[in-house]
């Protein structure tokens, strides 16, 4: 059994969401049970939506990531509020200017990493300073809150469960289907086992990997929207937790750090294990040095204990 764990990772990702729930519950004595498990499922959405975007491009291959997402996810906030302007009309504008946002960030990134001929990891750390800079002096200060159905429909509960959950669900489903049975999804993944080999076959890499990084910039984009809504208003900050949390739920999710490999289910335990842990760690009133420590430590124990394929 213990083979067949190490052999699927993120199975972990399920049993330590189970362990780190029933843990919070028992420092409550046992109250709260349904609240907590609640308010987990509606928070594991925004690490979902990140986490498939950082997956998608950590598939692509060794050294492929975005160290933009957070910086994105805070800028998108900001331009999404101020163009919705607090108005129910402008919803739809507000969610496609967040969507733009991201767009044109992922563009930008690919941009770096092909005219400069970089590597990802420093185009990417560049582009978030650069990102952060427009954000300080677009988004501090920023008092616009979301219209008032836009923030219903963040909080908003079917039969005892997040719609946004539930969406967030079917467009995993969707994202699976992308990966697994369209064109595109198949050179992901072909990029990712091995990019030379992929070009020798007709697979146009370069186009691959510009959609890849601009479908990661759209998801952070929207995923900035959806934050400012659920906690009624954009933040500079408001993405800041989530570049290390996109990282960990790719890895912790079973997604090959080498690439070629990807599990989107393992997002959902992973996720949810991360929310669920952090809560514990509030609980027990840790601060934000000690909830970093762990994220950081779960990383490295999941990829040591794992492995990962190696690459041709």
């Amino acid at each position: 059994m213990l083979e067949a764990l190490r052999a699927r990772p993120w199975t972990w990702s399920f049993v330590g969401a189970l362990g780190a729930f029933v843990a919070t519950i028992a420092t409550l004595h046992g109250q709260g049970a349904a609240g907590v498990a609640t308010a987990a499922l509606a928070l594991a959405v925004f690490m979902v939506l990140a986490g498939i975007g950082q997956m998608f491009v950590i598939t692509l291959g060794p050294g492929n990531i975005d160290l933009s997402l957070a910086a994105n996810i805070g800028l998108a906030s900001a331009v999404s509020m101020t163009v919705m302007n607090g108005s129910d009309a402008g919803i739809g504008l507000g969610l496609a200017a967040a969507a733009g946002c991201g767009l044109a960030i992922g563009a930008a990134n690919y941009l770096l990493i092909w005219l400069l001929r970089i590597p990802p990891i420093i185009a990417t750390l560049s582009s978030s300073f650069i990102i952060q800079s427009i954000d300080i002096a677009y988004g501090r200060g920023l008092q616009i809150k979301p219209p008032p159905g836009f923030a219903d429909f963040t909080s908003l509960q079917i039969a005892g469960l997040p719609l946004l959950a539930l969406l967030t669900m079917l467009f995993t489903v969707a994202a699976a289907v992308l990966l697994r049975r369209t064109i595109y999804g198949r050179w992901v993944l072909a990029t990712g086992q091995n990019a030379h080999a992929a070009r020798l076959a007709g697979v146009a890499v370069g186009r691959v990997r510009a959609i890849t990084y601009m479908v990661c910039g759209v998801l952070g984009g929207l995923d900035g929207a959806l934050l400012a809504g659920y906690f009624r208003g954009a933040n500079v900050d408001i993405g800041n937790e989530y570049l290390l949390a996109s990282i960990a739920v790719v890895v912790v999710g079973g997604t090959s750090v080498a690439g070629g490999e990807a599990n989107l289910p393992g997002i959902w335990g992973a996720s949810l294990f991360m929310v669920l842990l952090l809560t514990m760690l509030n609980t027990f009133g840790a601060g934000a040095g000690a909830r970093l420590l762990f994220t950081g430590l779960i990383i490295v124990a999941v990829i040591a204990f794992g492995g990962g394929r190696k690459t041709a």
